[in-house]
């Protein structure tokens, strides 16, 4: 059995041998519950699908939702986990069994929490959002997401990270004529004619935009190119996918209609939109309801606490169903996976 009360590193590692790729967390889910039911007190403990949710009722004037997803990407030939130069290797320690293990120890070893507590360990997060274990408990346990602050426990370097950027997925296509290469004049080139695409994206210049102490800094990128029949055949198809991440300035960019003539010999559509979230309240004057003294000053430095930052990455669309509950991440590892996934196992402390 798991062992929430003894080394969150030692735990680190236990859940990280557990293998829990996407749809593929029963086992996981399994221990989680086991262990949550044999040693804490005072949590009512449910079980949904491969997610597991645990809540205090201590009548405290307020409600802290810890939230974590279970499931990691495919393994890459790094399970199980080591140990190395103070460093855990192994898929699934930064993103994000770290943070599960810190809130299955706080959940085990914290007697009289100051909030109602509220755990929520679900299932396929890495995968689309149709399938993210979120939108099942919103539609059948919607209560249990009710929280005065969120928090989820998604790797930061130990920073509290507010809000995030939204995100806008548009495909622009163009087309030509097929031809045989040898006779490349009798064809038109559908490649060719993205290179002013290309060449526009690689000269955009990203902003930075500051929301309350919070620094967003926007992209464009192309981030796939489709293209091509075979090593003789000039294109007649092809296809560049951009991706924008903007700054919730409450300016949203307005998205392709289904299939939009954009420019002369390009067709674009949008394949994706997710709004973006302001910075919660805990990082500006005002603190929460309840709270003994703001988390975060406004100006983005913490009152004896991690510093804050703009969150770069989009927020699951399923965080949390009620869009007024402040959201933070924050865990100890790096925001960016390295080629191996690692945590430092001095970092405990700052989640």
């Amino acid at each position: 059995m798991l062992d929430l009360r003894g080394d969150p590193i030692a735990l680190t590692a236990a859940l990280v041998d557990i293998p829990s790729e996407s749809r593929n967390e029963a086992r996981i889910a399994d221990e989680v519950e086991a262990a949550l039911r044999a040693q804490t007190t005072g949590f009512e403990i449910i079980r949904n699908g491969n997610a597991v949710l645990a809540r205090t009722s201590r009548n405290r004037p307020s409600r802290v939702l810890l939230a974590g997803h279970l499931d990691t990407v495919p393994p890459a030939g790094n399970l199980p986990s080591r140990l190395e130069n103070g460093e855990l290797y192994g898929c699934g320690t930064a993103d994000m069994k770290s943070g599960d293990a810190v809130f299955l120890h706080l959940a085990a070893t914290v007697a009289e929490p100051v909030h109602d507590l509220t755990l929520v360990f679900y299932d396929c997060e890495e995968i689309e959002a149709a399938a993210n274990g979120l939108g099942r408990i919103e539609n059948e346990l919607r209560d249990w997401l009710s929280a005065d602050v969120a928090i989820l426990g998604e790797p930061t370097a130990g920073y509290i990270e507010a809000g995030c950027q939204g995100t806008l997925r548009v495909v622009i296509s163009a087309t030509g004529t097929r031809a045989h290469s040898a006779r490349s004049w009798l064809g038109d080139n559908a490649i060719h004619k993205l290179g002013a695409v290309l060449d526009r994206l690689a000269r955009y210049q990203a902003r930075s935009v500051d929301i309350d102490g919070c620094t967003y800094r926007e992209g464009l990128s192309a981030v796939r190119v489709d293209g091509g029949v075979a090593g003789n055949v000039i294109p007649d198809r092809a296809s560049v996918t951009v991706n924008y991440r903007f700054a919730p300035t409450g300016r949203w960019p307005r998205p392709c209609s289904t299939s939009t003539r954009c420019s002369t010999g390009w067709t674009c559509r949008s394949s994706r939109r997710t709004p973006p979230r302001v910075p919660c309240p805990g990082c500006r004057s005002r603190p929460p309801k309840h709270w003994s003294r703001p988390p975060v000053g406004r100006s983005g430095r913490s009152t004896g606490g991690p510093t804050c930052r703009a969150s770069r990455r989009w927020a699951s669309p399923r965080s949390t169903t009620d869009p007024v509950i402040p959201i933070w991440r924050t865990g100890a590892t790096s925001g960016f996976r390295p080629p191996r996934s690692r945590w430092p196992s001095t970092c405990c402390g700052n989640t």
